[in-house]
Formats: structure tokens, sequence, C-alpha cells
């Protein structure tokens, strides 16, 4: 399983249809972050730490234009890096305007399970080309334009959603592409809630993200995720019920946020 907001979207992607009320998008940013934002996970089970993940924010240049550069990296640590080692690094390039991912790629190793993948956006011919460059294939698959990747998805939801006009049981739908496939991603609002963290009591947005059940999760609304509601809107708590036990992400460390954390007690 991967870690954090990224790592857990790419085992809960779904091709199933929506229902329900859609919430609003806006194209204009609502400016959430800045070059040099830093957040940290640990994910645990139970009171044992199974990983860290990290979201980091840098600013790059494709074709002499200044863009931002996320990169998403997920690893195992202590027992069970013995037992099952895992090592997951995530780019994305993304224009600083619209959140729309320019160049993606990813670079994996689970427990001896290799990927290592390049994929390019051409937006004017709507295909996504992709390269894996272990078996130095490259194919090229039909996207819509406003597709996201697994990393941009993040930073698209917290700059081009609006909260304001958010109602309890609206969805969220977002075009997912990932592994050379196009995915109808959805959440539901579930309302506020305060959740206690290392830092303080956060108020946050609470969602339930649609995933498909099997081996690995108890049933199709067994993730919950909490957003922090402020101006950053950043990702306080994840936790997925499994088939045993349960698996939860917590906000470990930050910096470089752009706006002022909300605490609401220390």
């Amino acid at each position: 399983m991967f870690f954090c907001f990224v790592f857990f979207l790419s085992n809960f992607l779904s091709a199933q249809d929506s229902v329900g009320n859609s919430a609003p998008f806006v194209s204009s940013s609502y400016d959430s972050y800045k070059k040099g934002e830093f957040m940290k996970y640990r994910i645990h089970y139970g009171v044992f730490n199974a990983s860290y993940a990290t979201l980091g924010l840098q600013e790059a240049s494709i074709d002499s234009i200044k863009v931002y550069k996320a990169i998403a990296i997920g690893r195992t640590t202590g027992l069970a890096r013995l037992f099952f080692k895992v090592e997951d690094v995530y780019e994305t390039y993304f224009s600083k305007s619209l959140v729309q991912p320019i160049k993606s790629t990813r670079n994996v190793y689970e427990g001896g399970y290799t990927k290592d993948i390049e994929i390019q956006y051409d937006y004017i011919n709507s295909q996504a080309i992709v390269k894996d460059l272990e078996k130095n294939e490259t194919n090229k698959v039909s996207i819509s334009n406003n597709i996201q990747d697994l990393v941009s998805t993040f930073y698209y939801l917290r700059n081009h959603f609006d909260v304001k006009k958010l109602k309890i049981n609206d969805f969220i739908r977002i075009t997912m592409f990932f592994d050379a496939e196009n995915y109808n991603f959805r959440m539901k609002f579930l309302g506020l809630q305060d959740i206690k963290t290392k830092f303080g009591v956060v108020n946050c947005l609470k969602f339930r993200p649609t995933i498909e059940s099997g081996r690995v999760f108890k049933d199709n609304e067994s993730l919950t995720l909490w957003i922090s509601n402020d101006e950053n809107k950043i990702p306080i708590k994840i936790k997925a019920g499994l088939k045993i036990g349960s698996i939860e992400a917590d906000l470990e460390q930050f910096k470089g946020l752009k706006h002022p954390f909300k605490i609401k007690i220390k």
C-alpha cells in the first residue's frame, strides 16, 4: 500500500459513476501554497510506526518557463522496513496558474516490485505519452484536458476548489490519470470536525473517498480524510479501515506554509 494522501490514492481509484450533487470548482487560484512548503506524515498501525511520507513543493523550469515541482516520497521504517522495504518517489511538474500536470515521474520499489515511469501530457493532441523506462516502451493514451495525476490532484483541490459553497453530502469528482489509465475519482463531504493533533486541536473538513473494497480495505467507505479548514487546506489525518484493524496517517511536521496554521487549542 502506498502512503499518505498520494499513496492511498493509488489504491482506491474507482471507475464507477457518481451520484449526488457536484461540488463547485473555480478556474481562478485561491493561492493556497508557495515554494518551500513541506509536510511529513507518520503512518502507523495502532502504536506501531509503519512508514513516513513527505510532500514538498519546489520551483523548476520546463522550456524556460517557471513551474512548480511537487515531490512525494514514501518509505517504510523500523521493523516494517525489514519485512517489506518501500521506496516510492513521485514527481509532478505543473503550471503556477492553473494546476495541470505537465510532466510526471513515478519511481517505486515495494518489496522487490519496481516501476520507473515518465509521463508527458500533450493537451493539444489530448494524449499522455507514457514511457516505461525499465521496459524501454512508449505508449500514447487519450486523456481529457481537465486530467490530473496523483500528486497534482492534491494541489488542484487546494487551489481550485470553492470550500465556501461546499454542502454536506456534496461530491468532489476528478478524472485522474494513473498507470496509463483514466479513472473517475470522487469523495463525499461529511461536514466539519475538530481533530486532536500533536500541535493542538485543528478544525477540519471531513471527506470520505469512494474506494474499491477487496482484499485490503474493509468496504468501499473505509477511508476517511481530514483537511485543515483554513487557507492552507492541508491533510491533517487519514484513516483507512482494513480487513484487520486500521492504518492511520497523521501530520508529523510542516514548514513553509503560505498561510497561518490555525490551531484551536494548544
